[in-house]
């Protein structure tokens, strides 16, 4: 199996940004088969293949980890580059420093992405197949929120949100137009409902409620297909490890 230089740095746990693996290649700091390396887009089979940093030979992590999280308000789903740390952002993944092995932790992504204020449950990997499966759109896999907006949810929003939505968004230099794909949505008071979709475009479900005049306060993701966070019994801003069965079963 064949992959990318910086493919295979990102995971081997070494480093501790993407900016780092692009000093150190470009610096001639990555050997392959004792050969300085410098295309950064490479591709080599790890299994054939030695790779070493300063004199240290890199290896991937032997088994993936994967974890289901209670993800917290104010935390965003990817490492923080400079500008967000000198803003003072949060990441989800500093709920595993320390926690972890240093392999591991390096190694982690997201499965899909919770905006920034938006909590609940969030799977964290160093798996990167299961990424794929769960976000790709077209294995229509479903996930189930809790939402919560500033004015009543009338029968006309309730329609078009079971209907599709036309949303469109402008931002500088680029202009995006779909339609969102029918939803589930059951009302548990007048401005509180349970909206189950089985896509995830970039903040959709605010963006669907912009379309229909209505403000989203708040949202919490309850469950990914049949994976419930409820029966996790987990506080907010803790994980815990959890099998790939169990995400098959369950997920996909």
């Amino acid at each position: 199996m064949k992959m990318r230089l910086h493919q295979f740095l990102s995971k081997c746990g070494e480093f501790s940004s993407k900016r780092d693996i692009k000093e150190a290649i470009w610096g001639g700091e990555i050997q392959i088969n004792d050969s300085i390396m410098k295309d950064i887009k490479f591709e080599f089979n790890p299994n054939t293949k030695v790779v070493s940093y300063q004199g240290k030979v890199l290896k991937l992590p032997i088994k993936n980890h994967y974890f289901l999280v209670n993800k917290p308000s104010g935390y965003i789903c990817s490492r923080l580059n400079s500008q967000e740390k000198e803003l003072g952002k949060k990441s989800i993944f500093e709920l595993f420093e320390n926690q972890l092995s240093k392999n591991i932790y390096q190694s982690l992504v997201t499965v899909g992405r919770l905006d920034e204020d938006t909590t609940g449950l969030l799977l964290v990997t160093t798996d990167g197949k299961i990424v794929d499966n769960i976000t790709n759109p077209k294995n229509h896999i479903r996930k189930k929120y809790l939402v919560k907006t500033d004015l009543e949810i009338t029968e006309e929003e309730i329609a078009a949100i079971r209907n599709g939505i036309a949303i469109r968004i402008i931002e500088e230099y680029h202009t995006e137009e779909y339609i969102s794909r029918p939803a589930g949505i059951t009302l548990q008071d007048v401005d509180l409902a349970i909206l189950t979709i089985d896509e995830g475009k970039k903040r959709q479900i605010r963006r669907m409620f912009d379309t229909l005049g209505n403000y989203v306060v708040s949202i919490h993701r309850l469950a990914i297909g049949d994976m419930d966070l409820d029966d996790y019994n987990l506080k907010i801003g803790v994980f815990k490890e959890i099998s790939l069965q169990e995400i098959l079963e369950k997920c996909t």
